[in-house]
């Protein structure tokens, strides 16, 4: 017996998240409905089941590029709630793998729906094929750590408002990719410089977290100073060369909301 789930991509993940709380296999997911399954399981508050994914190489390397759905899958695999697998002959369709049932997603003009199958024969055939296709596959390891620990760690080494700021900005972007130059580094610049941190200190936190090494922030705060975005002044210490405070090239940009700061400074990038 088949019946079509006409629902939104999110939808359809959070009603099979309720029914089971066994493992959920998810085949050959194009970039949209990867990261459809990715924010509706980092958003869903219930219990988890676990989400294995065999994916395209080229799928999952987009993923992470983007560092807002990549530090959230990093924070999914943390918690045991998420393994990603690749594999080099790709499936044809997108298919979702239940202990009863397979659901086949179809995707047209920006429209997905879900054609849903308990047919018990049909379902042990495919469970068996593809498991094995998934204890077979290549472990893709993925190198942004989880924003949950990010925050964390921004918040209890450079301060709370550092932090806040920061998820502030996150929350106003819908991807980082490094466009123009905005990426999780310029961002942890901007607001490092809106609230007057060393970048010694926020540099070593990005290095420590897993963000990026000092030489990368340090690169990164060359650039920003040359587009006349950011600017330092040198604070004495007792031994050693003197560190630099970051600050923003022009302090009315301060009084600004973080997110409508940073809408700002982008358009100079």
């Amino acid at each position: 017996m088949a019946d079509l789930l006409d629902r939104e991509m999110g939808d359809i993940f959070v009603e099979l998240f309720e029914e089971t709380s066994e493992p959920i296999l998810f085949v050959n997911p194009s970039e949209v409905q990867l990261e459809a399954a990715i924010v509706t399981a980092s958003e869903y508050e219930d219990d988890l089941p676990e989400l294995r994914i065999i994916a395209a190489p080229e799928t999952l390397k987009t993923m992470a590029d983007d560092f807002l759905i990549a530090s959230e899958t990093a924070d999914l695999i943390h918690r045991d709630k998420l393994s990603l697998r690749t594999v080099d002959e790709v499936y044809r369709s997108s298919m979702v793998v239940m202990e009863d049932r397979i659901v086949t997603l179809v995707q047209f003009d920006g429209r997905i729906d879900g054609l849903q199958s308990d047919d018990g024969e049909l379902v042990e055939t495919a469970r068996q094929s593809l498991m094995s296709a998934w204890e077979e596959g290549d472990e893709f390891t993925l190198r942004t750590p989880p924003i949950s620990e990010v925050r964390e760690t921004l918040r209890d080494e450079i301060g709370p408002q550092v932090e806040e700021d920061f998820t502030t900005v996150l929350t106003s972007l819908d991807e980082i990719r490094g466009s123009n130059g905005l990426d999780e580094v310029a961002i942890s610049l901007l607001v490092a410089a809106r609230n007057n941190i060393l970048l010694y200190d926020i540099s070593k936190w990005g290095e420590d977290v897993g963000l990026a090494s000092k030489a990368t922030f340090s690169r990164t705060k060359t650039r920003l100073e040359d587009l006349g975005i950011l600017d330092t002044e040198k604070v004495p210490i007792d031994v050693g060369r003197p560190r630099l405070r970051l600050k923003l090239a022009d302090d009315s940009m301060t009084e600004r909301p973080a997110d409508e700061m940073i809408e700002q400074l982008e358009e100079q990038m």
